[in-house]
């Protein structure tokens, strides 16, 4: 067998057959030619059988490792005259458009990209850190699902934070399908609106006309938003407290029901007990018993943990705390109550009862922090109990939030929230990576 022939069942490049094959010095490279003899637009796939002029242009590839071989793919290609984008190069069916690396590479990359940190990728593959971060995106673009936001009926918005300084995204997940659907930077209203403009983008009638140059734009008031096709199928949307969030969608889904996670409820009542508990501290601290607050100070994890996961050591300080009484007891007692009353098992009549009787004695307990819970229960209290009653929340959310914490804390970093969120698509939406050698068996 010739060596072209044996390369040309080797590479498994569709498309393509390879003409020569050159051993270089610690790489290969495998030069091919098109079986196409139109040349067809990489950006939009439009064909023409008429070049623009003679000249070629020489395109190299990185492929697949050949053992401790870098192997590159190169080819000389056309050029045509596309009537959308211009002059362009004709594209390949191997390697994506704008690419320096085969569609099989970026493919290999996206999938370690999701398992492990972009230094060990960097390592392993002998590419730049950087480079990886835009493979991502490009696997990302190209594999997403342009059909994910039809037939969408109950969905969750939740931010997660993707680098310090408080830079967040914004994640819309979809309850049936279990999956991030889509995702931008930012978080509240401006965001939610971002997508619900997305999910119904206008159509060409509908945008203002452009005004004439030299000529005053007459003011007109912002008419109301629309429902639109697809925001009129949603359901239920679950989310936190936020205003963002629900100000947005009773403008473009009036019809949905709001849920209130649970979770952010259960998170208000830690975050309560937690600052009567400082306050206490710091009291102590301004009448002198520094021994007694540099001890109380142990006893945070005591008071937020749930009680059937606390260590003995943590059950005897607390068993400690109760015994003595006083505002943190009550704290405690008043958190563990409304953690009862939001625990699975409870019909929602119940629910509604158990929650007015919780307001009412946090209102009366004289510890502003639950004052201030007892109001926010209280504002919120339809929508708590529609997601109750529903059983609609975002845990499954909140469990693919962690793994987007997870993948991008273990990226060591990104540069750009389009990047962290290409891997939080890859990762958490609905996109299937495939290995090329499963592509192989899939075709095969």
């Amino acid at each position: 067998m010739r060596v072209t022939a044996g390369f040309s069942r080797l590479l498994v490049l569709d498309g393509v057959w390879v003409r020569a094959v050159r051993f270089e010095r610690r790489r290969v490279v495998v030069e091919v030619a098109l079986r196409r003899r139109r040349l067809r637009c990489p950006e939009c796939g439009f064909s023409t059988p008429h070049r623009h002029n003679v000249r070629e242009v020489q395109s190299d590839w990185r492929h697949l490792d050949l053992g401790a071989w870098r192997l590159e793919i190169r080819a000389r290609l056309r050029r045509l005259v596309c009537p959308e984008h211009g002059v362009r190069t004709e594209g390949v069916p191997f390697a994506r458009p704008g690419s320096d690396f085969t569609r099989d590479f970026e493919q290999l990359v996206a999938w370690l990209a999701t398992k492990m940190d972009k230094s060990a990728i960097e390592r392993l593959l002998r590419i730049n850190w950087r480079t990886v971060g835009r493979i991502i995106q490009r696997v990302s673009a190209d594999e997403l699902d342009p059909r994910r936001l039809e037939d969408l009926f109950d969905i969750s918005i939740d931010e997660v934070s993707w680098r310090a300084q408080h830079r967040y995204l914004t994640l819309v997940g979809d309850h049936r399908r279990r999956q991030i659907v889509w995702g931008c930077e930012g978080s509240g209203k401006d965001a939610a609106d971002r997508f619900f403009a997305e999910l119904d983008p206008p159509a060409a009638s509908e945008l203002p006309e452009p005004a004439e140059p030299g000529e005053e734009q007459a003011f007109t008031a912002q008419p109301k938003p629309t429902v639109g096709e697809r925001a009129s199928k949603l359901e239920a949307i679950s989310m936190d407290m936020g205003p963002g969030y629900a100000k947005s969608a009773r403008e473009h889904a009036p019809q949905a029901v709001i849920c209130i996670d649970t979770y952010h409820v259960i998170a208000l009542a830690n975050k309560a007990l937690d600052e009567v508990r400082r306050a206490y501290w710091n009291e102590l601290r301004q009448i002198g018993e520094t021994d007694a607050a540099k001890e109380f100070k142990q006893a945070r994890w005591s008071l937020l943990k749930n009680p059937e996961d606390l260590t003995d050591r943590q059950a005897q300080t607390l068993a400690a705390l109760q015994a003595d009484g006083g505002s943190v007891a009550r704290a405690y007692t008043l958190k563990e109550a409304l953690r009862a009353i939001l625990a699975p098992g409870l019909s929602p009549a119940d629910v509604a009862a158990l929650l007015t009787r919780f307001c009412s004695r946090a209102s009366r307990s004289r510890l502003q922090p639950f004052v201030k819970l007892s109001r926010t229960i209280r504002k919120h209290r339809q929508g708590i109990l529609a997601g109750i009653r529903l059983k609609v929340n975002n845990a499954r959310h909140e469990a693919l939030n962690n793994k987007a914490r997870l993948v991008t804390r273990r990226a060591y970093g990104f540069h750009t929230a389009q990047a962290a969120l290409a891997l939080i698509m890859l990762s958490c939406g609905p996109i299937t990576l495939m290995l090329p050698h499963e592509e192989i068996h899939l075709h095969v």
